[in-house]
């Protein structure tokens, strides 16, 4: 359930490697949209074959994978999805709906009609499934157990069966996957010698730490850790969300900010790569405490973001900010505020999220702001810009609870975000990042 890019450059690219290895000789996919019909589309006239192209700077290796059996747009098939969760041999059902798709019940909500499938299956009395989220959260086989159940709250023997029969492991997954343009559309079929509707690039870097509890077995998937110790898939989830995605989100809204159209552009501007290893080294390392990766992973990182094959659009990583910086920086904040430890690199990150709300960048050039609470983020924008001072818009901000929920009064964020939006009005984006050339 989320057949977008990243499902079928990871989870489905495993499932192949398996296949392809004689290790998972009885496993396929079915796969369901949730947002659009175009995947459902351009998937089902190709017999569910698609491209994965993995780049980098050698060049580009080009695989056609073929366990997607069956792909769907799940608004529009509702009773056949229930059907799919409650037929006998389904023995997992994935998620990948990204961070902003559990707080509601909206259409493209997976939950509900992942409930109604689970339902219809322990009323017919078969055995139970896993339940597996590849969703960029921490714990995020707990938080998906703990929403199935208090949607199950009025329905004891249901939540009961969810508790015994159902499994809920907790995964860590990490691989860069950009959305796929007109031009990789192009290259692609010339190289492939076919057309394909909607090929999927990523980078060869592919990291998945998963729990390895399963209710009815699961493919022997070669890419995988695994670990029996929730701690340890913990320790891998709070590293990379705060190591990758916490770098990836800083970079891309001073990208926007500065006109950087993608990850690769960003880090050749002066001072960037120098100002995401401060980051990461005198800011998050510090906060992971016993947590903190080995001393090369973020290295690592910063190698990635320099593969010159992938242009990883900017504006694709700013989306979803509300969602997606409570989780990346705003806990490297807390653990340097409890440290007494400054933290000027996180706070340019948040101003840069917060000036990328005023819906351009700093040469005046429009871009839309892309978040589920949109109109909430510009009402409290319009609310502020009479204040006269930065510091004053800053902690205006900070009283904006769905992303600074518990630090509205903290003295020492106010201050620091207030320098650093101050910095960023008066120099713009690419002067500040520079200095730390």
């Amino acid at each position: 359930m989320g057949l977008g890019n990243f499902a079928r450059a990871f989870l489905l690219q495993q499932t192949e490697a398996a296949l392809n290895a004689g290790a998972a000789p009885h496993w396929g996919v079915v796969g369901y949209s949730l947002q659009r019909p175009d995947m459902r589309d351009a998937l089902q006239a190709q017999a569910g074959l698609y491209t994965l192209a993995e780049r980098d700077a050698e060049g580009e290796r080009l695989a056609v994978l073929g366990c997607l059996l069956e792909a769907g747009f799940a608004p529009q098939a509702q009773p056949t999805v229930e059907a799919r969760i409650a037929h006998a041999h389904t023995r997992i059902v994935s998620l990948t709906i990204t961070e902003k798709g559990y707080p509601g019940a909206a259409p493209q909500d997976a939950l509900p009609t992942l409930l109604r499938g689970l339902r219809q299956r322990q009323t017919a009395g078969l055995n139970g499934v896993t339940l597996l989220s590849l969703d960029n959260l921490q714990a995020n086989g707990q938080h998906l157990r703990a929403r199935l159940l208090a949607l199950a709250e009025d329905e004891p023997l249901l939540a009961a069966w969810l508790q015994s029969a159902c499994r809920f492991p907790c995964s860590m997954v990490d691989r860069i996957v950009p959305a796929t343009t007109q031009a990789d559309r192009e290259r692609i079929a010339t190289a492939l010698g076919m057309h394909d509707a909607w090929p999927v690039l990523a980078e060869p870097f592919m990291h998945w730490v998963l729990e390895d509890d399963f209710a009815a077995g699961r493919p022997d998937w070669p890419g995988v850790t695994w670990v029996h110790n929730l701690d340890a898939v913990r320790a891998w989830e709070a590293a990379k969300l705060r190591v990758v995605n916490g770098a990836h989100s800083t970079l891309a809204y001073l990208s926007m900010a500065a006109g950087w159209a993608t990850v690769h552009e960003a880090m050749a501007a002066p001072g960037l790569q120098n100002l995401l290893r401060q980051l990461l080294l005198d800011e998050v390392l510090p906060g992971l405490g016993k947590q903190a990766p080995p001393p090369a992973y973020p290295a690592q990182v910063l190698q990635r973001f320099m593969n010159p094959a992938l242009a990883h659009r900017s504006a694709q990583i700013a989306m979803d900010g509300s969602q997606k910086l409570p989780l990346r920086l705003l806990p490297t904040v807390h653990a340097a505020l409890q440290a007494g430890r400054p933290f000027p690199a996180a706070a340019l990150g948040l101003a840069a999220w917060l000036q990328y709300q005023r819906g351009a960048n700093d040469a005046g050039q429009r871009h839309e702001v892309n978040d589920p609470l949109k109109p909430e983020l510009a009402a409290h924008q319009a609310a502020g810009a009479h204040l006269p001072t930065p510091e004053a818009r800053a902690a205006h901000w900070c009283r904006f609870s769905p992303v600074f929920g518990g630090l509205e009064n903290s003295a020492p964020l106010v201050a620091a975000l207030g320098q650093a939006l101050r910095q960023l009005e008066a120099a713009g984006a690419a002067a500040t990042v520079a200095r730390y050339a």
